[in-house]
């Protein structure tokens, strides 16, 4: 069961280590419908197939992902409409969940900008070791948009409040020696390291006890995240009203048009 067909996700099984590779470089690794179910075949496969006992999430090219994409319907309807809520409920918040059920411990190699969505992604992980030139961004303020894919909780539940604000309401970029610093992750590792690296985090969780880990990612997730799935539902039906204000059309318009944003508050 080690092999996949996916167009916009890599799949491959070394050493009882699932790598899977989010694979749209062309587009930064951004999200779209097509990825997200993609992404989600590949993680049910990591859950069903007894190969698997460990699992890395890495993005190809020169990006983790830059999250949702803005110009090919990566929160948009066929019709052009924003409908972030739809997206969320069906694709995007079931495969974050799917990350933090799933029964074996996930590793993110964050080789590059790690920001939105792709970025809840990354904090869903069980362990994140980034690149040295990799950063993180929430950058939803700058378009008119609020955090969404649990990033509000996943968030605060690895750097605190006060860190969590810094990053969502500034919506500035987070170096990924800072990350460290933070406790966003847990290593960083030159550029050229970053697959070795994580081989052998990956490689070593591979050869644990599989019970142990499932009973560690089960008491954690109660532990920490107990509402994660409530939370992102409430994200998503908020990040709708956003969606429908004139500032996240002129944010669009801004981010498209490479120029400052004018938010006026409707």
């Amino acid at each position: 069961m080690s092999s996949l067909e996916l167009e916009t996700v890599g799949f491959e099984v070394r050493e009882a280590v699932a790598w899977v590779t989010l694979n749209r470089p062309e587009a930064l690794n951004a999200w779209t419908p097509q990825f997200g179910r993609e992404l989600t075949a590949a993680l049910d496969r990591c859950a069903e197939d007894p190969e698997v006992r460990s699992v890395v999430i890495t993005g190809a090219g020169r990006a983790f992902s830059s999250g949702a994409d803005l110009k090919q319907g990566g929160i948009f309807d066929e019709n052009g409409k924003p409908d972030v809520l739809t997206q969320l409920r069906e694709i995007y918040n079931p495969l974050i969940m799917r990350v933090r059920a799933l029964p074996k411990p996930v590793v993110a190699a964050v080789n590059g900008v790690c920001a939105g969505i792709g970025c809840s992604l990354a904090l869903a992980a069980d362990l994140i070791v980034a690149a040295e030139s990799a950063y993180f961004l929430m950058a939803f303020a700058n378009i008119g948009l609020a955090l969404d894919g649990g990033a509000s909780s996943l968030l605060v539940g690895r750097v605190g409040f006060a860190r969590a604000s810094e990053i969502g309401l500034l919506a500035e970029r987070i170096p990924a020696a800072q990350a460290l610093e933070w406790g966003l992750v847990n290593r960083v590792a030159a550029d050229s390291d970053l697959l070795s690296v994580t081989a052998a985090m990956a490689e070593k969780l591979a050869a644990g006890a599989p019970g142990s880990y499932r009973i560690i990612k089960q008491t954690f997730n109660q532990s920490a995240w107990p509402d994660l799935a409530a939370l992102m539902d409430q994200e998503a039906v908020l990040q709708q009203e956003c969606a429908a204000s004139a500032d996240f059309v002129e944010g669009i318009t801004a981010f498209l048009q490479k120029r400052p944003a004018q938010f006026t508050g409707n």
